[in-house]
C-alpha cells in the first residue's frame, strides 16, 4: 500500500477511534490493495497484513483494540468465527470519505473502464439488430466487453420497444423489429473500477414523437453535466435534470434518480441527493431517463469526472439517436 494512502487511512482511523480495520474481498478491500481472496488487517502500527481466514484475521487484531471496523460485506458466520471482543463498526465510516476523491491512478482505471464501455456501444451501432432477440444481443455485448479488456461485465441491458419504458428491464426473448427504439446499457469493471454507459438507437425509424422526447433527455443530461463542478452541492445536477424535464411537460415520467457516485463499486458516494459539495477527483454516473409506461422510454448514462477545471466525460462517444438500418 502506498505510504501516503496508509497515512491517510490511519488518520481517519484515529479520527473515528478505530484501532483496527478487518477487510474481506470487497470494494474497500480492493481500495487498500487487496487482491484475490483472504483478509486484510490494518492496525495503528506496522504494515498491513493478510490472512487466509477469519480466525487468522482476528489473531492479527491487537488484544487491546477497543473498536474494530469490519468490512460492510462481512458475513455473520465470519463475525462469529472472529469472535472479536471489541465494539464493531463498518469500515465504510473510515474509508468512505477517502474513496470519494479518486487519485490519479484511480481516475486512469475509471477512464479505461469508461472507454471500454463507450467503445462497445459505438461498435454496437454496426450490429444487426433487426430480427435478433434482446437476450441474444445481451450475450453479444457481454462478449464485446470482455474483448474490450474489461475484467467483468457487471450488467448489460437491452430493452426494445415497450420494454424501454421499464427502468429495471432484463433482456428477454423479445424480437427486435423495425420501428423499435432500443435502450442499450453496459457496465464493466477494469482493474477493479466500474463504468456504465447507456445509449439509445432505433431500428429503421424511431417511434412517433420519440425524437422529441429523446431531445429532452439529452438536454437534461447536458444541463446536469455542466453543473459537475467543484463547490457545487451534489444534489444540484439531479435537481436541474428534474427542472429541465418538468419544463418540457414530461415531469410525471422522469426517472426516480438521476445519477450516483461510481468507482470501485457501481453505486457509491457521492450521493446526488446530498448537500455535500462536489470536489475535484469525484466521479459520478450521470443517468438521465424518461419513461412513458407501455409506450417507450429513453435513458442515457455517462461517467463524468469533476475535474479541477470543470466536468469531463470519461465516456465521450456520440449520444445522438442512432438509426440502425439493419
Amino acid at each position: 500500500m502506498d505510504p501516503l494512502m496508509l497515512g491517510d487511512v490511519r488518520a481517519r482511523m484515529a479520527a473515528t477511534g478505530v484501532d483496527a480495520l478487518v477487510l474481506r474481498p470487497s470494494p474497500d478491500f480492493r481500495y487498500l490493495g487487496g487482491r484475490g481472496t483472504g483478509y486484510l488487517v490494518v492496525t495503528a502500527e506496522g504494515p498491513p497484513r493478510t490472512a487466509r481466514g477469519p480466525a487468522e484475521a482476528a489473531a492479527l487484531v491487537p488484544a487491546s483494540a477497543r473498536r474494530v471496523a469490519v468490512d460492510p460485506e462481512t458475513r455473520a458466520r465470519e463475525l462469529l468465527i472472529m469472535g472479536l471482543d471489541a465494539e464493531l463498526m463498518l469500515a465504510s465510516a473510515v474509508l468512505g470519505p477517502l474513496r470519494l476523491t479518486k487519485r490519479p491512478a484511480e481516475v486512469a482505471a475509471l477512464r479505461r473502464a469508461a472507454s471500454a464501455a463507450d467503445s462497445v456501444l459505438l461498435a454496437a451501432r454496426e450490429l444487426t439488430w433487426f430480427g435478433a432477440t434482446e437476450r441474444d444481443m445481451g450475450f453479444l455485448l457481454r462478449a464485446m466487453l470482455a474483448e474490450a479488456g474489461c475484467d467483468e461485465a457487471i450488467s448489460v441491458v437491452v430493452a426494445a420497444g415497450e420494454h424501454t419504458a421499464e427502468p429495471s428491464h432484463e433482456p428477454c426473448g423479445r424480437v427486435i423489429n423495425p420501428g423499435d427504439a432500443v435502450v442499450v446499457s453496459v457496465c464493466g469493471r477494469w482493474d477493479g473500477y466500474c463504468a456504465e454507459v447507456a445509449r439509445v438507437l432505433a431500428v429503421a425509424e424511431p417511434p412517433e414523437d420519440f425524437e422529441a422526447m429523446y431531445s429532452v433527455v439529452l438536454a437534461a443530461q447536458q444541463a446536469a453535466f455542466d453543473l459537475v463542478r467543484a463547490g457545487v452541492p451534489a444534489f444540484e445536477p439531479a435537481r436541474i435534470v428534474r427542472e429541465v424535464i418538468e419544463g418540457s411537460g414530461y415531469g410525471h415520467y422522469v426517472s426516480e434518480r438521476q445519477g450516483r457516485g461510481i468507482g470501485l463499486s457501481d453505486d457509491e458516494g457521492p450521493s446526488l441527493t446530498s448537500g455535500q459539495h462536489l470536489a475535484p477527483g469525484m466521479t459520478i454516473c450521470l443517468e438521465t431517463a424518461i419513461y412513458l409506461p407501455e409506450l417507450f422510454g429513453a435513458r442515457v448514462a455517462d461517467v463524468v469526472l469533476c475535474g479541477p477545471e470543470g466536468p469531463e466525460r470519461l465516456s465521450p462517444g456520440p449520444r445522438n439517436l442512432h438509426i440502425a438500418d439493419h
